[in-house]
């Protein structure tokens, strides 16, 4: 299930740490309400503009805490303008987060990216479905401890989503999928 979470009520031109705040308050409650594998996406057509500040309080608190205290669920942007999105990718940047942004069918990742989260990422899009460690490895030419450590960063973080499944033997394994 997806949920939108509409920025533009709150103003078009968004400032401060202060103006942030009830709005997370906000944001927080409606991630309450959703279940593992639900979609909170907060969409900022109509809003002009947002300074870093209200997004470091807005997108970085709300997203430091999502894959410990929020498990399987994700938080996406869509509708940024080139400046709400710089200063979203420059407040995630400074608090070492991540977050998918959705523009059409696309789906990228904002914030602190390192290449090898962008490929990792990237693979478990392309492979089109729930993709396990062992194959993204081998898709990868990944060793199975540092592919194992990519994707618990990436689930930690909220990007990605773990879940148990059973190999082709009957064995229990984690897939890895990008919401869905």
């Amino acid at each position: 299930m997806e949920k939108k979470f509409a920025l533009k009520e709150f103003g078009t031109q968004l400032w401060t740490r202060e103006k942030a705040r009830p709005i997370r308050s906000r944001l927080v409650d409606a991630l309450e309400l959703l279940r593992t594998g639900d979609v909170l996406a907060i969409d900022a057509s109509g809003v002009d503009v947002f300074d870093f500040s209200f997004a470091a309080e807005l997108f970085g608190k709300a997203l430091s805490r999502l894959g410990v205290d929020y498990p399987g669920r994700f938080v996406i942007a869509e509708g940024l303008s080139d400046s709400a999105r710089e200063n979203l990718n420059q407040a995630l940047e400074a608090s070492n987060l991540i977050m998918i942004e959705r523009n059409g069918n696309e789906l990228r990742l904002l914030g602190k990216v390192h290449p090898f989260d962008r490929e990792t990422f990237t693979g478990i899009l392309e492979a089109g479905e729930a993709v396990s460690a062992g194959a993204l490895g081998k898709k990868l030419d990944v060793t199975p401890t540092a592919m194992n450590e990519r994707l618990s960063k990436l689930n930690n973080l909220g990007v990605v989503r773990r879940e148990k499944s059973s190999s082709a033997s009957g064995r229990e394994q984690y897939v890895y999928r990008v919401m869905g």
